[in-house]
């Protein structure tokens, strides 16, 4: 019976899973026993929505800055969960080790990036809450599940752009740069403020970051205008997602 067991396909199949549920666990862990990271990625977003969103707009503005600050608070926990934990982990000799242990070598990015995913959804949850309580934002359930769902693709994209900074850029200098990155992108893809409002440099730009293409996704799922075709938002992002993790792990491959 206990032979059975063992050699059936659920049995298979919880062994072969078993080292990724580990690596996440252990990534939740050290997440969350790390306030400094913790914190800031839930809390930030959300205290500019309610100061822009909430506090300095209207009903309409409120509802439209949801939309992009669920792309905005999605960016933090993936950028900051790769760059500059992947430096670090490269600097402490972390990542080496766990090469040598018995565990799949992907099992430790596709964790963080799971925890990237989990954390982007918190936000978006939180920035929901905040939408409604305080900014009279009303949301229906498809809303909500669209919103989430947006929240979840932009930290494909944004923790491949951040895997490769982490994989090249050292320990010290990595929250430097990934702030070069986090601050500019959210700017120039109208998360903050919309790019209407802005000269027009910058909407003849904003194709070109995959941020821009997310807020796309997000504006209709709150009544708002957006550009372009979703199915072409989406592929972008996964298209981003994509080249940059395979760049990622070809530089890992070569210098560990």
């Amino acid at each position: 019976m206990n032979a059975l067991a063992t050699s059936s396909p659920r049995g298979a199949a919880g062994r072969l899973l078993a080292p990724y549920v580990a690596e996440l666990k252990a990534e939740l862990r050290r997440a969350w026993r790390t306030p400094a990271f913790v914190l800031p990625c839930l809390l930030f977003p959300v205290l500019f929505y309610l100061v822009f969103g909430v506090m300095l707009g209207n009903r309409q503005a409120a509802s439209y800055l949801l939309a992009t600050y669920c792309v905005f608070g999605a960016m933090g926990p993936a950028l900051f969960g790769f760059g500059v934990q992947l430096a670090m982990d490269r600097a402490t000799g972390l990542l080496t080790l766990k090469r040598a242990l018995p565990v799949p070598p992907l099992a430790p990015l596709l964790a963080r990036m799971l925890m990237a995913v989990m954390f982007a959804m918190g936000v978006a949850a939180l920035l929901m809450i905040a939408a409604m309580a305080v900014g009279g934002v009303p949301l229906v359930a498809m809303q909500m599940v669209g919103l989430l769902g947006v929240a979840a693709l932009v930290a494909l994209p944004l923790g491949a752009v951040g895997m490769l900074i982490g994989c090249h850029v050292g320990a010290e200098a990595s929250p430097a740069v990934v702030n070069l990155v986090y601050l500019p992108l959210a700017l120039l893809s109208g998360l903050w403020i919309p790019l209407s409002v802005l000269p027009v440099v910058f909407s003849s730009i904003a194709p070109l970051w995959p941020t821009w293409h997310a807020a796309q996704l997000a504006l209709p799922i709150m009544g708002h205008a957006a550009s372009g075709n979703g199915g072409a938002h989406v592929l972008v992002l996964l298209a981003v997602t994509v080249v940059f993790a395979l760049l990622a792990a070809r530089r890992l491959r070569r210098i560990g």
